[in-house]
């Protein structure tokens, strides 16, 4: 697809996702300018009548729903022969999307008890909201829960916050519809057609190699689906009805696998008899949840959950090998009997009783085929445990910009500089000159490595002063003081994270190169000389070698190029005349965004208000970074 389609009002800027229904988009609405993301709908609901039905008798019921742990749905469209659905975008601390699948894969152990159970308490404070909005005397069930569509995001104070995307949508599409969807993506991936029919010189199945990653992501995209559906939903003849009580199943098995990096199937385990740190009492949540008749399990999501905390903790037992040197021990001696032939006086030989031998049952394997299986899916990428270094960093000194009202953006440059409009920032303290290279070859002695924990480049050390010999860092020689190059975005987000800063978001970045001067094109003035800044030259120059700004900030031209926190938006300052408080840039975009000019820049792309941007994991000799901190 081209990132210029259109859906309806909607203006493609990325696809974001893919799932069997259909591919997930992040857009921009044409004239609002606001992000939103666009889910697609299978094409042939454009001729089901059914589905025409339920849309126009459901629609204003999900439309209703407004809560903080709710994925908001704005509309349902129809263009181009095929409905879609759109809803807020949520994003992470990063500015990404992500589901709570991935979270949990990022985390790459269990969840901490505490975060488990914030998270559970968020969706059920959803689900309890939906299930007493009674509207046509009925709750609002979910009725397709599963990890894909919980969303992880930045809540209020800063912590995660669980969201419940896709609310009602498998009965709005039907959940036949959703199922048979989900297994023909399976079946395509397998490379055995729609239907796997027989080859006509043959009554074998025939399939052909498959991309593993594919396969193994939607494996488990059907194991969720099907996984999280309560026995009801499962049966074509159940006796009982679809309601509320459906997604209280799926939240048993939601809360299951948290606790255990497992599916609750067949005859399973309690959470006590696997999890041993876990000192809340799981148990009788799993029990009650997971009921096979939907009138037992319980009446309110919310209430259940809390009773996790007041309920008393399982008193665990410990296990005594039955082999034991205290159960020998305790064993009565073996039983003497008299011999024929011996007399009182005991002459004769004392032979022991030799009872029937006690043989213990052997287990028995529930699955002997096992053993010949073989493993076709992807193994998911975990990280080589390095040891922690105890690196101090160096440290860089900071001034205050003060928070107020300014002007960014000009009328006289680029497209993407206009229109010029006042923004209100808040105080924050900004590095005096860029990341220099003895500054971060420390943090790439702390992390062991060159990739960060979801195995991003932080740098790429040919395109930088620092190398590797022997396994040992080095910086080349008289490049200690020059700016880093090389870095990603994400290794500057990294770094920043490790000294307890972050990146500055670029209307911060815009502020602070004016120096405090309104109207300026450079940070000196209306024009600029290669004597105050590198600039149009054959290699960067060490910090803070030319004068700073009237913040006494240097280097916030030229040398380097500096990242900075915010997903780039080419109308974005259109958006941010209506939203002048503090504005972060888009929700989402495809690049991030650069400034101030390097060592090898035209005079034009060193004013104030330039703006540049590039793929976060892009890396080159030009783009470094300088951190900043908010100001209590």
């Amino acid at each position: 697809m081209e990132d210029a389609r259109l859906f309806g009002d909607y203006k493609v800027v990325k696809q974001i996702g893919q799932g069997s229904l259909g591919a997930v988009y992040l857009a921009e609405h044409r004239f609002m300018k606001r992000q939103y993301v666009v889910k697609m709908l299978p094409e042939e609901l454009s001729s089901d009548r059914g589905f025409i039905q339920r849309l126009e008798e459901e629609l204003g019921m999900l439309a209703a729903l407004d809560h903080p742990n709710i994925v908001k749905m704005h509309n349902v469209s129809f263009a181009q022969g095929q409905y879609f659905l759109v809803t807020d975008c949520i994003v992470d601390e990063l500015g990404e999307t992500t589901n709570l699948s991935q979270y949990m894969l990022a985390q790459g152990k269990r969840l901490n008890e505490e975060v488990l159970f914030r998270i559970l308490k968020q969706v059920a404070e959803g689900l309890h909201y939906a299930h007493n909005k009674k509207i046509a005397g009925k709750g609002v069930a979910h009725r397709g829960i599963k990890l894909n569509n919980i969303l992880i995001g930045k809540g209020r104070g800063g912590d995660v916050e669980a969201y419940l995307s896709d609310f009602g949508l498998s009965r709005l599409i039907g959940a036949g519809m959703a199922l048979t969807r989900t297994c023909q993506a399976v079946a395509e991936a397998l490379g055995a057609g729609a239907a796997l029919t027989p080859s006509k010189t043959s009554q074998r199945y025939s399939t052909v190699p498959v991309e593993q990653a594919k396969l193994a992501l939607l494996h488990l995209s059907f194991l969720q689906t099907y996984a999280f559906l309560a026995p009801e939903q499962r049966r074509l003849d159940s006796p009982y009805s679809v309601d509320v009580k459906a997604d209280m199943y799926a939240f048993g098995t939601l809360a299951y696998y948290l606790l255990t990096n497992d599916l609750p199937e067949g005859i399973f385990e309690m959470p006590s008899e696997r999890i041993l740190d876990y000192k809340l009492n799981w148990d009788d949540l799993i029990r009650a949840c997971l009921q096979q008749d939907p009138n037992k399990r319980p009446e309110s999501i919310l209430a259940a959950l809390e009773s996790v905390r007041r309920a008393p903790p399982i008193q665990k037992q410990p296990i005594q090998e039955e082999n034991s040197i205290a159960a020998i021990e305790q064993e009565p001696p073996i039983p003497m009997q008299k011999q024929p032939g011996q007399d009182e006086a005991g002459a004769g030989i004392l032979k022991p009783v030799i009872h029937a031998a006690q043989l213990e049952r052997p287990e028995t394997d529930l699955d002997p085929g096992a053993i010949f299986n073989i493993d076709t899916t992807v193994k998911f990428y975990i990280p080589e445990r390095k040891e922690v270094k105890n690196v101090q960093p160096l440290l860089t000194d900071m001034v205050i910009v003060q928070g107020g009202t300014f002007y960014r953006g000009s009328n006289d440059g680029n497209r993407d500089e206009t229109p010029r409009h006042y923004v209100t920032l808040n105080s924050v303290a900004i590095d005096i000159h860029p990341v220099t290279n003895e500054q971060f070859v420390r943090f790439l002695e702390a992390m062991g490595g060159e990739k960060d924990s979801n195995h991003h480049d932080i740098v790429r050390l040919r395109d930088s002063r620092i190398k590797r010999s022997g396994g040992k860092l080095s910086i080349e020689s008289g490049y200690a003081k020059h700016p880093v190059v090389g870095v990603t975005w994400y290794g500057a987000v990294a770094y920043a994270k490790w000294i307890g800063k972050r990146l500055p978001t670029e209307a911060e970045w815009e502020i602070a190169a004016y120096g405090g001067l309104e109207g300026a094109l450079y940070q000196t003035g209306d024009d600029i000389e290669k004597t105050q800044a590198n600039f149009f030259s054959s290699d960067t120059t060490p910090a803070m070698s030319y004068a700073p700004n009237g913040y006494g900030l240097y280097d916030m031209a030229g040398n380097v190029y500096e990242w900075c926190h915010d997903w780039y938006g080419y109308n974005y300052y259109e958006i941010s005349i209506q939203e002048p408080e503090n504005p972060k840039g888009p929700l989402q975009g495809v690049y991030r965004v650069l400034r101030g000019g390097c060592w090898k820049s035209l005079k034009e792309d060193l004013r104030c208000s330039r703006r540049h941007r590039n793929n976060p994991g892009t890396v080159n000799g030009t783009y470094g970074f300088r951190c900043a901190a908010d100001v209590q």
